[in-house]
């Protein structure tokens, strides 16, 4: 009995020794992998336009009265100097036939090609603006025989420029047909618009002719 009761204690004394060893420590918690970056700074990077809107700062408030919306309005218009280095940029551009600066109507290669058809040749039609002002100065004259036969003139000239647009019409059309096969091809719009273009004397035309007189385009 004596030697179990030895046995017993030291068992006991062993328990409490293993009890009152530190437990060890947890081992820290990692970070995710997609987190943490080799030679970097810690953090993943900003969106650049989180990084734009942050560095320009708020939106300003909109405008609450008439008054401040024209000061805005004004603050963000461009200067004269701009307008007028615009609107030279757009005369140009114009006068040389960039699509980027010409009207709707004049823009694509079928009308630039029926104006050089229209500007290779000349036209009576091109003296339409100089019978207007004859037109005028018949109304104005206080001589009725005068008038007489300035009215006789200008009507024998706009049945000649009458006469004269519808054949150009017809064969520019004719022509345009001929080299644009795949395109749709209106014979009353490319009447219409060689007739305007004819009509405009050659100085003042706009786009600019490409083509001398005489060429064959």
């Amino acid at each position: 009995m004596h030697v179990r009761r030895v046995v017993a204690r030291k068992l006991r004394s062993v328990r409490f020794l293993r009890r009152s060893e530190p437990e060890a420590e947890p081992a820290p918690a990692q970070a995710p992998p997609d987190t943490v970056r080799v030679g970097g700074k810690g953090r993943p990077t900003p969106k650049r336009r989180d990084a734009e809107a942050k560095r320009r700062g708020p939106a300003p408030p909109p405008p609450r009265t008439q008054r401040e919306a024209s000061k805005l309005a004004k603050a963000n218009r461009p200067s004269r100097e701009d307008q007028r280095a615009a609107a030279a940029a757009r005369r140009e551009g114009m006068a040389r036939g960039d699509d980027r600066y010409l009207l709707p109507r004049d823009r694509g290669p079928v009308k630039a090609y029926i104006r050089d058809v229209v500007d290779s040749r000349p036209h009576i039609m091109g003296l339409f603006m100089p019978l207007a002002v004859v037109v005028l100065f018949s109304v104005i004259l206080p001589f009725p025989s005068m008038q007489q036969y300035l009215s006789l003139f200008s009507l024998i000239c706009l049945v000649t420029m009458v006469t004269e647009g519808i054949f150009l019409g017809l064969s520019v059309t004719k022509k345009v047909r001929a080299k644009f096969p795949n395109e749709e091809v209106k014979g009353l719009t490319v009447g219409w618009y060689s007739f305007t273009r004819a009509s405009q004397i050659r100085k003042f035309r706009v786009p600019k002719p490409r083509v001398a007189r005489g060429a064959n385009p």
